[in-house]
């Protein structure tokens, strides 16, 4: 299968932002350079999972518009993250490439709906035999889950912020935490090295623009260094917690889309007349100079941008919110 467009049922077919040849899922055939899994709304929206083999031992899993990644070793298996909902289906993903139990679990990250179902995950393990399911985060992980009195099983380890290394079986995990990160404080990545497969939710989702808001960004002006820091690494494949599979093909889409995004959003702001508001008073707040402002910018950054990203999945859901963003931070950096 080489074709080069998503098919989604009762919609046109979005167009592959990085021209990758598409293939149907396989649990067996390790993905290649270039490839991304086909059809993949439309799998998230009809099939309760699928599971994709990654390289030798690394497999990425698909299911209710969540992705993560897992490793089967020796004696057991690491899986990185447990999303919200989807223990069974990762339980059963795993099931079908190997009858050992999970292991290790690796908390990416202090947002529950990418570690939600682990206490799921852990009882399954038990009922396997397994006495102790280590649970893996950074200690900046460890310290906010603290901080913030998660409820959620608490690590029974942590790796050194913001740079460590651990082994799981034959597997060395390269733990490197952003030193400012975008998404949230605690975010960092996780790179299986033998495998060359790099785990990192919520800042890059392979095969199309930056999702809503730059994936929830907590503080945008962090996003290009944190891209940059990714592609950096030694990686073939990327898993990022809700797209498809990542390559460093991304990564080169997405920093040419925030060229043209902050060039937009700077034409836009010489353009866009600041405090367009007829009677100010009838609003009793200062805001109605800043927020219809914004809204007619963000329109336009848009409109420029159409024509080059229109026809990429997401774009009209997403673009109008980096523009607000991006604007915002540019008034407050100079």
């Amino acid at each position: 299968m080489g074709h080069t467009h998503h098919e989604a049922a009762g919609i046109a077919p979005a167009v592959s932002s990085v021209g990758a040849k598409y293939v149907e899922p396989s649990a067996t055939r390790i993905l290649q350079r270039g490839e991304k899994v086909d059809d993949l709304f439309n799998r998230n929206i009809t099939t309760p999972y699928f599971v994709q083999r990654l390289s030798e031992r690394a497999y990425f899993f698909n299911g209710g518009f969540y992705t993560t990644t897992f490793y089967i070793g020796e004696t057991g298996v690491l899986l990185l993250d447990a999303p919200e909902g989807q223990a069974k289906n990762i339980l059963a993903a795993i099931a079908e490439v190997t009858s050992l139990p999970v292991t290790a679990i690796v908390y990416s990250h202090n947002h529950a709906d990418h570690i939600l179902s682990t206490a799921e995950v852990i009882e399954a393990s038990r009922a396997a035999g397994v006495t102790e399911v280590r649970i893996i985060a950074s200690t900046k992980t460890a310290e906010k889950m603290e901080f913030l009195k998660c409820t959620l099983p608490a690590p029974t380890e942590t790796v050194a912020w913001p740079k460590a290394t651990f082994k799981f079986d034959n597997v060395t995990v390269r733990f490197d935490g952003f030193e400012r990160a975008a998404h949230c404080d605690d975010a960092g990545t996780f790179l299986l090295v033998e495998e060359k497969v790099v785990h990192l939710p919520d800042l890059l989702n392979g095969d199309q623009p930056p999702f809503w808001r730059f994936g929830t960004a907590e503080n945008t002006v962090y996003y290009r260094l944190n891209i940059t820091q990714l592609g950096d690494l030694d990686w073939i494949h990327h898993v990022g917690g809700h797209g498809n599979v990542g390559g460093k093909e991304d990564i080169a889409f997405v920093k040419q889309y925030l060229d043209d995004l902050d060039l937009a959003v700077a034409e836009g702001m010489k353009t866009v007349k600041f405090g367009m508001v007829e009677d100010i008073k009838q609003y009793n707040n200062h805001a109605a100079l800043m927020v219809p402002w914004l809204g007619t910018l963000s329109k336009h950054v848009v409109d420029q941008l159409r024509p080059k990203y229109g026809k990429y999945y997401g774009f009209e859901f997403s673009v109008p919110s980096h523009a607000e963003m991006v604007t915002l931070s540019a008034i407050s950096y100079r």
